[in-house]
């Protein structure tokens, strides 16, 4: 059997055919896109149409290169960015560009829905979760407030990897991993909150697809898009996921003790749970997860976005950014790096700026700039595993993904700031694999095969060459660097700085 696992993120999308027999990836494909240009600062927007082409160009390039192989393909998952609000009219056609998860110009909203509910406590006393500007809710109310229009046209609003699912399948439904991000969700009972969404608006009610399991099918394949691809007849299309519990799956984090740090874009940090894990300070975020558990969730807003900007200041390659890391001693000579560049979800400054604070004349180049930068995205990340651990979720080991993973000198500085082992996976696409390791999945439980969990066993293998352990030395240093650094960020929040 093949499936196929598609990964809609901010920058890409990528597709994978996954031989679930063998566990070889026998053929990828990636096509790029961006965001639109010229929105004011905050807003951060893309076309879902933009995705769709993506889909087909990627998909297509995949079924090519396998030839008549094309026909084992049984199945199909998606996972996608998670909290973009996508509205669709009564025929179906998108209102409006989707606001997706970085977009923090609705910090006012969340404002108006705490003040609701008595302040971000009375939020997660009811559904689990705070609401930040970066969740979904939050852009519904947007849009009725500053485009009543748009908002009276549309008729259902959907996330990322729904929309596509729909597009798969004609099929609107939302499975329980992604729709707690929406900040609508109960992720006790997982239901739909009706206070919540009333305070949207009543229509929202009317707006929201039915909820359900992760483990159960979206839809099957439309006949139309199986022709076109060369598929066989009755192609499942599995729930799908948000990234992040895609990048779960496809990291074998599919029960208790074991976590993933991912490095990408954004940063995250997540955790399988057999019960709700609800943190009463909002900074832990309560997601379940797309394997019906639940899927403690931490999330940062600069990661690569950092260490990025700085390797195109000084015109490096990565393997020069590299260099210029290893360099420097941990701590980077006392230089911190407040990594707030597009603002930050944890800790929750959507107005934040990037801070460098210890400058000295021996520290001032710009490798030590360098090292400071992939500290401070590390420490951020650090933090949200204190707040796992005084949640009672400890790990006992990490399993990093996204492109800072693939960086020796980045692994090291995760698995010293973290204080346990870090490794990689054999495949770098996380989120991908998982997507096409639930689609099999889903496949099976049709036929009374294989588990969800004995398929991520088997297929997210573990890529030995790329562990390390925590240097003791080191980390003794990280912990008062972080310490530093949570000070820093509220001493000058307190002053109205960043």
């Amino acid at each position: 059997m093949l499936t196929l696992g598609l990964d809609s993120g901010t920058q890409s999308t990528k597709c994978i055919v996954l031989d679930v027999a063998t566990g070889e990836i026998v053929a990828q494909a990636s096509e790029k896109y961006g965001l639109i240009d010229g929105l004011p600062p905050g807003h951060l927007e893309q076309h879902p149409a933009d995705w769709i082409r993506a889909v087909e160009a990627t998909v297509t390039a995949c079924v090519t290169r396998i030839g008549d192989r094309r026909k084992e393909i049984r199945a199909i998952g998606v996972s996608g960015q998670q909290h973009g609000l996508v509205a669709l009219d009564a025929q179906d056609e998108v209102v409006r560009p989707a606001k997706l998860w970085c977009d923090t110009s609705t910090a006012a909203e969340c404002e108006v829905l705490a003040s609701a509910f008595g302040g971000s406590a009375g939020l997660i006393a009811a559904a689990g979760n705070a609401i930040p500007p970066g969740f979904t809710a939050p852009k519904i109310l947007w849009m009725k407030r500053h485009e009543p229009e748009n908002f009276a046209r549309t008729t259902a609003v959907l996330l990322p990897h729904d929309y596509l699912n729909f597009f798969l399948t004609g099929v609107k439904r939302m499975e329980f991993g992604d729709a707690s991000g929406t900040g609508l969700l109960d992720v006790r009972t997982r239901q739909w909150h009706a206070d919540l969404v009333a305070a949207v608006d009543p229509r929202v009610a009317e707006m929201l697809p039915p909820v359900g399991s992760s483990l159960e099918k979206h839809g099957m394949l439309r006949s139309e898009l199986a022709a076109r691809w060369g598929l066989g007849a009755g192609v499942v299309v599995s729930a799908g996921g948000g990234d992040n519990m895609m990048g779960a799956i496809g990291t074998g984090n599919v029960r208790a003790g074991v976590v993933t740090a991912s490095l990408g874009t954004s940063g995250t940090l997540f955790a399988t749970a057999d019960q709700p894990v609800v943190d009463p300070q909002g900074e832990v975020a309560a997601f379940c997860s797309s394997t019906d558990q639940w899927l403690p969730l931490v999330c940062t807003m600069n990661v690569t976005v950092l260490t990025e900007q700085v390797r195109k200041m000084f015109g490096w390659d990565h393997g020069q950014l590299e260099a210029a890391v290893a360099s420097v001693s941990a701590g980077a000579d006392g230089l911190l790096f407040l990594p707030y560049l597009n603002g930050e979800r944890t800790p929750n400054l959507p107005d934040g700026r990037g801070v460098l604070h210890g400058l000295r004349m021996d520290n001032m180049t710009p490798a030590h700039l360098a090292r400071a930068a992939m500290e401070g995205v590390t420490v951020g990340l650090g933090y949200g595993l204190r707040r796992f651990a005084e949640l009672g979720v400890t790990p006992t080991e990490i399993r990093l993904t996204g492109g800072g993973s693939q960086s020796a000198a980045w692994r090291q500085i995760c698995a010293d700031v973290f204080g346990v082992p870090v490794v990689c996976l054999h495949s770098a696409e996380g989120a991908a694999l998982g997507s096409a390791i639930q689609a099999a999945a889903t496949a099976e439980r049709e036929t009374g095969g294989a588990t969800l969990d004995e398929l991520a066993d088997r297929l997210a293998t573990l890529d030995e060459r790329t562990r390390h352990l925590p240097n003791p030395a080191h980390a003794s240093r990280h912990a008062v660097q972080t310490d530093q650094f949570l000070k820093l960020t509220g001493d000058l929040h307190a002053g109205g700085w960043i």
